[in-house]
Order: C-alpha cells, then structure tokens, then sequence
C-alpha cells in the first residue's frame, strides 16, 4: 500500500522591520506546528532585521523598495507579481508597514492574512497601546484578520485577549502584547493551512463555529 504524502503549504511573509512574528511563525513551521514551509520573505526595506532572520532560516528573500517606484499602485502592481511568481497558498504580513491598494487586496483575497496589535474593531490603525489606555480600556490583545479593501476591517481569525492591569504603561502593554502576537499567529495559520477556517462571503468561517477564536493570557 502506497503511503500518500500531503504536500506542505507554501507561504510568502512580507516584512517592514524586526520580523519577531515571521520568527515565531519560521519556529512553528520548523517543529511542524505548521504544516507549511516558508518559501519567500520579502520586505519594503533593505534594513528590515527580520530579512536575517529569514537568511539565518535558508528563506529566500528579496528587497523591493517602495521609494523607487512613481506611485503606491505601481509598487504594489510589482509586489504583487513578485508574490505570484513564489506561488504561495498564503501571504502572510508579519509588520509590513505599508497601506496596500484594493486591487492588490483582491488579486490575494481569501489568502491574505495580517496581524493587528488590538482587538479588532476596537482600535484601528496606529498607537492601539496608547488609545487602549486613553480610553481605559479593562482588556486588550490582538487579532488575526482576512486582509480586506479597507484597512483593518476584514474578518477576525483569531484574538488574544489580555486584562490591562491598574499599573499598565504603553511599554508594559506593548511588550504583553507583542508576546500574545508570537502565541496567536501561529496558531491562525496552522488553523488556516488544515483547512479549519475559510474566507467565504467576507466571512473568516470556522469548521465548528463563525466567530473567531479567542485565546486569553492571564494578567501580568
């Protein structure tokens, strides 16, 4: 009896700056917590730390620098051909600082997954660690998310949820955070790779369930 091998689940992470969550997510796919390899990392900027982590890795990588291109759609018409030509089941942004264009969201809609530090849709865009505070928020986290047109919008995979402390500052949260960050991503995509939630009808649906999933890390 022949012994049928189910082949890996190839993934692209794009990258803007220190890469702690491709590296989190590099260790789980290298302990088979993930049943993908990481094919390609790309980032935006050459000083990216995380390109060394993924070279240390033996990850191919490439560099595609936003400033030498006219206009956002230009690079992003080049990022996206550089994605295509890896391949990937899943594209994956691990801290890529830049807005992407709705054309490129919808050439990868379904396999285009983003991280967000807060829980989504509380706390949009930047400084989530300061506004969370600002607005005495009792709990924060993370969130896993389908990248849609609008920015931060799309369909939670997956939080994780924290309890702000009395004495939290931004450093403090932002660092618990970021941990959480570490614990979820590689989670979603595993979650994402066995076919255990799918983008359908602008939906993250769960095998067992259609709210995403929520993991709570106790307080500091």
């Amino acid at each position: 009896m022949t012994t049928q091998i189910t082949p890996r689940a190839r993934v692209c992470v794009l990258i803007s700056g220190n890469g702690s969550n491709l590296q989190a997510l590099i260790d789980a796919c290298a302990k088979n917590e993930i049943a993908a390899d990481i094919i390609h990392v790309i980032s935006n900027r050459a000083d990216a730390f995380g390109l060394q982590r993924a070279q240390q890795a033996k990850i191919p990588t490439s560099v595609l620098d936003h400033k030498a291109f006219a206009d956002r759609a230009a690079f992003d018409d080049a990022l996206a051909d550089l994605i295509a030509r890896c391949q990937p089941d899943w594209v994956v942004l691990a801290g890529f600082m830049r807005i992407l264009t709705p054309a490129f969201v919808q050439r990868f809609l379904g396999k285009l997954i983003n991280i967000h530090p807060a829980l989504l849709p509380k706390h949009p865009g930047l400084n989530t660690h300061a506004r969370a505070l600002a607005a005495q928020d009792t709990e924060h986290g993370a969130t896993v998310h389908f990248v849609t047109p609008t920015v931060d919008a799309g369909p939670a995979i997956i939080q994780g949820v924290l309890a702000i402390t009395p004495a939290e500052s931004v450093e403090s949260l932002e660092a618990r955070v970021h941990q959480l960050e570490h614990q979820i991503y590689p989670i979603a995509l595993a979650a994402l790779v066995a076919g255990d939630v799918h983008y359908a009808h602008g939906q993250a649906v769960w095998a067992d369930s259609n709210t995403p999933k929520i993991i709570c890390q106790p307080s500091a």
